[in-house]
């Protein structure tokens, strides 16, 4: 075995037992694909020195242990790499069973249904821009909305059916400018400088990460520097930012980030109709109290303004009708966690203590003219939770058992007044405030038999609250789940689970109210939306760096909100900004989502890594009738393909194509349209949803190309890359905008009715052309020292 010293790059970590945090002295680690290796000393640490710069892996073998190998640390000159390995104890010692080491993990619990991001391949996702929200679009079974949106959209369920955790504190929402009452936003919130790699669950959800029906993601933060601090300044595609990460003591670090965008200014100089501003913090603060005893402090905070460009000169007629549409929407929100392991002999308890908030105002004015007569919307809402959570995980007689409960009381007010037209225009104007206590327990039991080739895993949850008579009763929100994996031979293994998952409706849908003040959905009985899962697939994994998937599923949803108004089912909205579920709905909405994907992965074939996803998928949900009409996110073909080459001389390349099928949409209701009074309302068209997603726009396809420089300098690095997106300029047709107005930006009124009272008036209106085509290049700067 070689030893490098005295070069450049330098990593420093720990290894220990996952179940008692004990340090495991004499640990053979070697850099993964190589044959550079080390020892860990007595108490578990060791240290590599000499590195070339750049991203690699450790591989770590311990006898009585599972091997184990890492994911991507980035090594530069400008810091000490620090990471900490967590070895899994062997199960049983039977000298015919060989288990190797893989980059591909398979947890006991997920065995389908279950992916990771390396930070490799988020910081370098052409099209990406360091983006994680817009990079997990890439993932197997992850359609997308237009280009300037992130909404998560999984396996054709909603775009609200999704949940987040960072370091085991949930966070609400990863976008800024985000939906109230699901996930888009056209910007994410989380900074990929603090991200070590991303676990994605679009299945087979552990019994202890919350109520979810389409998606579960796990962010996992790096561990503080130890050796000293280090600092990182950033110039991306929409922001200028600053972290930093490095010790504050001998048994404490800090991880701590700021960004402020420039999209105001851009945009402005552009001429675009809207000025979007916004601002985020991200922090992690943890202390080893002892070797049984660590605390960590995690922080996520963001400030979103929105203001019209009503100084643009000249606008053309799209600029006129964005400008008359569109609210002015601001919004800040945070969460906060605490969470403290106390390790035991045979496992580890897990408390955690967090409150998220978010503060959502929206206003328009019929032509921006800011005078209460013209008022047509006012909307302020703030949604906060104060959650904890305790979860104890251990393994005994080669059982994996995990159990917990959990507490969360929330508070949401709102208060809306909003002209609307049904027949004629009238207001909704109410003020609601709403108290909701919820409670949880759960627990999960694991086992492999049959000499390791048989995983088995039983899963149970229970979630109610306090909202009515129909959510109280947590055996009405039974929700278990059965995993399998069977390996046919080392490198083929059969993967199986179902399960059925409850989610309690958005707080927007909880806290609506009529006029009188009533809570009209708590009287309609509304309950917690249901999905049935059943996922089956086969794994091959020929060697250590490439894998193949093939997975079926099938989802069956019931109880889905079912607005009142639309006659649809919520399902199909949170798509757009603003807000969603924020009317009257009944629990009876039906639907299912069902297809297939293919996932190929070569983390080295001639020095290429590549990722090829395909995802076959329908999403129907019923109408009044009974009868399956397809959903907004029924995409049906879903391809992505990422090329990613390491060069010479600190060089990489990386290309990514991706063909999303075109969604179902719905067309405009003209007749009630073209009313003056019922324009006026919002300054935009209606939807006829009698003619619900009868249309479909056509396919969708982007190329996006990066290539990356990194310069490794004795205490600094510098790193500068260019992002193309878009390259052949495909152009996107979108539905039509509709306008009231004439070529010269005068209303256009009907001349046979421009005599007749206001309320019998109609308008005259045009088409105009909603394409996006344009090629989106982006000069990114990263300096660290």
């Amino acid at each position: 075995m070689q030893f490098l010293y005295g070069q450049s790059g330098r990593i420093d970590g720990r290894v220990y037992d996952a179940n008692n945090n004990e340090p495991l002295p004499f640990t053979n680690i070697v850099i993964w694909g190589t044959s550079i290796g080390t020892t860990s000393d007595l108490d578990g640490n060791f240290k590599f020195t000499g590195l070339e710069p750049g991203y690699l892996r450790l591989a770590a073998t311990s006898v009585g242990y599972e091997a184990y190998i890492s994911e991507d640390i980035l090594v530069t000159n400008a810091k000490v790499a620090y990471i900490e390995i967590a070895m899994k104890e062997k199960a049983i010692q039977l000298e015919e069973v060989v288990v190797k080491a893989s980059p591909f993990r398979k947890p006991e619990e997920s065995p389908v249904s279950m992916r990771t991001l390396d930070i490799s391949e988020i910081e370098k996702n052409p099209g990406g821009n360091r983006d994680i929200s817009k990079v997990i679009q890439s993932l197997p079974g992850v359609s997308s909305t237009v280009s300037f949106r992130n909404d998560v959209i999984v396996r054709g369920g909603g775009a609200s059916e999704n949940s987040f955790y960072l370091d085991d504190v949930e966070i609400p929402t990863i976008n800024h400018f985000s939906t109230q009452g699901a996930s888009g936003g056209p910007i994410g919130i989380i900074n990929v400088d603090f991200i070590r790699e991303v676990d994605y669950y679009s299945g087979a959800f552990p019994a202890s990460k919350g109520t979810t029906l389409s998606s579960t993601f796990l962010f996992k933060m790096l561990e503080p520097n130890k050796d000293k601090m280090n600092f990182r300044a950033t110039l991306g595609a929409t922001d200028l930012g600053l972290s930093l990460n490095g010790p504050v003591s001998k048994n404490s670090g800090l991880l701590f980030s700021v960004r402020r965008s420039y999209l105001g200014f851009l945009f402005d100089a552009l001429g675009l109709p809207f000025l979007p501003t916004y601002n985020d913090l991200q922090f992690k603060y943890k202390i080893n109290i002892n070797q049984k005893n660590e605390i960590s402090f995690i922080g996520l905070g963001a400030i979103d303004q929105f203001e019209l460009n009503t100084g643009l000169k000249d606008p053309d007629e799209s600029q006129r009708f964005l400008l008359n549409a569109l609210p002015i929407n601001e919004q800040w929100s945070y969460t906060f966690g605490v969470v403290y392991k106390h390790f035991r002999k045979n496992g580890f308890d897990t408390w955690v203590v967090s409150r998220n908030y978010l503060d959502n105002r929206a206003y328009k004015y019929y032509n921006n003219i800011e005078t209460d007569s013209l008022k047509t919307f006012d909307y302020i809402s703030s949604e906060a939770e104060n959650k904890a959570r305790f979860e104890h995980t251990s393994r005994v007689n080669g059982f994996k058992i995990n159990y917990g409960a959990g507490i969360n009381y929330a508070r949401y007010t709102n208060k809306t007044f909003q002209r609307i037209y049904d027949t004629s225009s009238t207001t909704i104007n109410y003020n609601s405030g709403l108290d909701v206590f919820s409670w949880n327990a759960f627990g999960q039991l694991s086992k492999s038999v049959f000499k390791e080739r048989l995983t088995l895993s039983l899963g149970l949850r229970m979630d109610a609250n306090n909202y009515s008579k129909s959510m109280t009763n947590m055996l009405d929100q039974l929700s278990p789940r059965f995993s399998a994996s069977y390996a046919l031979t080392e490198k083929f293994s059969l993967n199986f689970n179902t399960g059925r998952y409850f989610q309690r409706p958005a707080y927007t849908t909880l806290g609506f109210r009529s006029n009188d003040n009533e809570l009209v959905n708590k009287d309609n009985g509304l309950k917690y939306l249901s999905s049935d899962h059943i996922v089956g697939g086969v794994e091959f994994l020929p060697n250590d760096k490439s894998k193949f998937t093939v997975e079926g599923f099938y989802k069956f949803y019931r109880d889905y909100p079912f607005s009142v108004n639309d006659s649809v089912t919520l399902a199909n909205k949170g798509g757009d900004f603003g807000t969603v579920g924020n009317e009257e709905v009944l629990s009876i909405g039906k639907g299912r989502a069902y297809g297939f994907e293919i996932l190929a992965r070569e983390k080295d074939i001639k020095g290429f890594n590549i990722i090829l996803s395909y995802t076959f998928v329908r999403s129907e949900f019923q109408d009044l009738s009974g009868k399956y009409i397809a959903s907004a996110w029924d995409n049906k073909h879903i391809l992505n393909i990422t090329v990613l080459k390491k060069l010479k001389r600190n060089w990489d390349i990386g290309a990514k194509w991706r063909f999303v099928g075109g969604p179902p949409y719905t067309p405009y209701d003209i007749a009630k349209s073209s009313i003056r009074s019922a324009w006026d309302v919002q300054n935009a068209p209606y939807l006829d949803y009698s003619m619900f997603n009868t249309l479909r726009f056509e396919n969708y396809h982007q190329l996006d190309v990066r290539v990356d420089k990194q310069y490794y300098f004795n205490k600094w690095s510098l790193i500068l890359y260019v992002d193309i997106q878009n390259v052949y300029n495909f152009k996107s047709v979108g539905q039509d905008y509709l306008t009231n107005l004439d070529e010269e930006g005068n209303l256009n009124i009907d001349p046979a009715t421009a005599n007749l009272p206001y309320d019998q008036q109609k308008y005259i209106l045009r088409r105009l052309q909603n394409e996006s085509a344009t090629i989106l290049p982006t000069l990114g700067i990263i300096v660290e020292f």
